[in-house]
């Protein structure tokens, strides 16, 4: 059964968690606010699902740590490579993109690149922060080896998520963020939780069959016997040799620019085969401001036209509406502020778990007998 959480009541758990938990609170509040921006965006699979099985988690089994200790390895006026010392990636990936956004209001142009992190949240965080300061905005970061080189049943690249957003005239900006897989991890986790079936043709088994029960997918996926189909597909036939490649874009700019681990490095599996070594990520940022070219507002001017235009175009029989990225997020954040934050049985499970374990007794859930 899904309930509705109040917003205030739940910012104030979840920092209460990771404090309790370790993390300086000027951290938690960061953390916090990441966590937070998907479950306001609707963006259900990197949010309250999250808490628990992937940063706390970790935390508990030292596989990263609760304080984060970065620092800058090396700057130019427009570059800089940070090394997140295996803690918050949020904490790191906000100072890292704070610090990009710094050169491109002096430069025109910043790029940051981070190595030995962690899982950062949702991608999109950090390039909406970059419209909001009137920069075009991008990040990427490497993952654990899940999706198949094209012709290949074997993962390597991870979900490897790529981001984009440009600021516009609305009151929104134009807000991309995906996976280069078809589907990503995320996604499996949170249908497992439900009881729901992957579709047929986002993951393929060792024998280049498709694999539709999450429950199997997840092991499969940790012992290298299933792998996600990059965007397009499996095969060239549909383009997934497209998708294979922007994967691969985004593990050379997380990996490469600052000398960070890649592709099997990645499986976060120790000599053994145990799932308890760190995972040590590699993320990149990039700022560039409007201002450097013809001005934020002619900037924003064209390109609210331009969305505008695109969701003016013909529909398709049956279609209501076109959409532009970040407008559903956009809405999904307006219904959401009135309805609260919607979470079904298995996280409600997982609250009541963190209040208990943390010790946070003055938190009582309405969901709860």
């Amino acid at each position: 059964m899904v309930v509705y959480l109040n917003w205030e009541k739940y910012e104030a758990f979840v920092k209460d968690v990771f404090m309790a938990y370790g993390v300086p609170e000027e951290d938690a509040e960061i953390c916090t606010d990441v966590l937070l921006d998907a479950d306001w965006k609707g963006i259900d699979s990197h949010g309250a699902n999250r808490l628990r099985p992937i940063y706390i988690k970790r935390i508990k089994a030292g596989i990263q740590s609760a304080t984060t200790d970065w620092k800058v390895v090396k700057e130019t006026p427009t570059t800089a490579v940070i090394d997140g010392a295996d803690g918050m990636g949020q904490v790191v990936s906000y100072h890292a993109m704070k610090l990009a956004i710094k050169k491109a209001k002096e430069y025109g142009m910043g790029m940051v690149v981070v190595r030995n992190s962690t899982h950062y949240g949702v991608a999109g965080y950090y390039t909406d922060m970059a419209a909001k300061e009137g920069c075009i905005g991008a990040s990427g970061t490497n993952a654990r080896p899940s999706i198949a080189p094209t012709h290949s049943v074997e993962p390597k690249l991870g979900t490897n998520p790529f981001s984009w957003a440009m600021p516009t005239d609305e009151e929104f900006p134009f807000s991309f963020d995906a996976a280069t897989s078809i589907i990503q991890r995320g996604y499996i986790e949170l249908w497992d939780r439900d009881g729901r079936k992957a579709p047929a043709g986002t993951v393929v088994g060792a024998d280049g069959g498709p694999m539709t029960e999450p429950s199997e997918i997840l092991p499969a996926l940790v012992k290298g016997e299933a792998a996600l189909a990059p965007l397009g597909g499996i095969g060239e036939d549909l383009g997934g040799y497209k998708g294979y490649d922007f994967a691969t874009i985004v593990e050379i700019l997380s990996a490469a620019p600052q000398a960070g681990n890649f592709l099997s490095m990645l499986s976060g599996l120790d000599e053994e085969g145990k799932p308890t070594a760190k995972y040590h990520l590699g993320h990149f940022f990039i700022a560039i401001d409007t201002e450097a070219f013809v001005g934020r507002e002619s900037f924003e001017k064209t390109a609210g036209e331009i969305v505008r235009e695109l969701r003016a175009a013909k529909k398709a029989p049956g279609s209501d509406r076109i959409y532009t990225a970040g407008e559903k997020e956009h809405e999904a954040r307006q219904e959401r502020a009135k309805t609260g934050l919607p979470v079904n049985k298995s996280v409600q499970e997982d609250l009541i778990w963190l209040r208990d374990d943390a010790g946070l007794t003055q938190y009582k859930f309405d969901f709860e007998e």
